[in-house]
This record gives structure tokens, sequence and C-alpha cells, in this order.
């Protein structure tokens, strides 16, 4: 495999199938107001930086940063196709977008995510990566179907605080 992390700025069909694909993966997790994944065209706004793993021309993951503010950034999308699952494509994409918020001068990453067993596999790779359970943040107000978790990053360090397992 030849895996490439990549900007998106423009829909493509398959991109719109692979999202289309993640909402419909959640629904059921939780009541319509409790389902916080942005829509394509809120993945393709300024402030928002969407990117895609690649490899040959498949998608195979998804991830992306929304500007909260100038030093605060809401992590979003983040998804695998299925059939990729347990190959580390999260764990190199959710790497990826550390990466690039460091270098832009992110100081905190945050994210919402289900607080039910759907997602345990999500919230147990964002504890590996050094996430820890916060209060709601943003617009977010406090729910029982979210889960609330931040992420400090160190300035121009490149790692984020604290130890990382792998």
């Amino acid at each position: 495999m030849n895996i490439t992390i990549e900007r998106i700025e423009t829909a493509t069909p398959e991109l719109t199938a692979f999202l289309r694909a993640h909402h419909q993966d959640m629904q059921g997790t939780a009541p319509p107001e409790s389902q916080h994944a942005l829509p394509l065209a809120g993945l393709l706004v300024p402030g928002v930086r969407l990117f895609a793993a690649i490899d040959d021309g498949r998608l195979l993951a998804t991830g992306a940063l929304a500007t909260i503010d100038e030093e605060h950034e809401e992590l979003k999308s983040m998804r695998t196709d299925p059939a990729q699952r347990g190959r580390g494509l999260a764990t190199a994409m959710l790497s990826f977008l550390q990466a690039d918020a460091v270098s832009r001068g992110i100081r905190r990453i945050s994210l919402e995510t289900g607080s039910q067993d759907f997602f345990l596999p999500a919230r147990a790779l964002y504890a590996r990566a050094g996430f820890v359970e916060c209060a709601p943040f943003s617009s977010y107000l406090p729910d029982p179907h979210s889960t609330f978790m931040t992420l400090s990053l160190v300035a121009g360090g490149g790692e984020p605080q604290g130890e990382r397992t792998r």
C-alpha cells in the first residue's frame, strides 16, 4: 500500500458516498438533536480543513479540523472504511491532523463523539492519543449522548502533550 493523506477542497461522488455511509453508520445511535456530524457541505467551507487517506485513488479514511478560535480546533468526520479498519489508518490520520494543527500554531484540539458502546473504539483511539474527557466546549451543551474530549498541543513541537501509547 502507498497511502497518502491529501487535503480535500471539492466534493467528488466517492467522497459524497463515503460521508453518506459515515452518517448512516451513526443512525440510531442518538436522537437527531444529539448527532453532530457535519454534512459534506459543512466540511467544504472556510475554517474547516478536510483530509482524506487515499491509496491508489481509493478513499480509505477521512478527518477534518474545524476552527473554534485562533488556537483551538475541533476534530470532525473521523472515519475509516469498515473494510480497512484495524490497519492503523485512524491512528495515522489522527497523527497527521495533530501535526497539521501544531504546524499552524493550534494549541488545543477538542472533539465530541458518542457516549454509546458503538463509539467505544473511537473513544479508545482518542484516549491512546492523549485526549482526555472534558466539559462541553464551543456551542455544545451537556448531553448524555455525547462524550467531549480535548488534547493540549505543544506549541511548535509537533507532539501533543502527555504520554502516547501505541
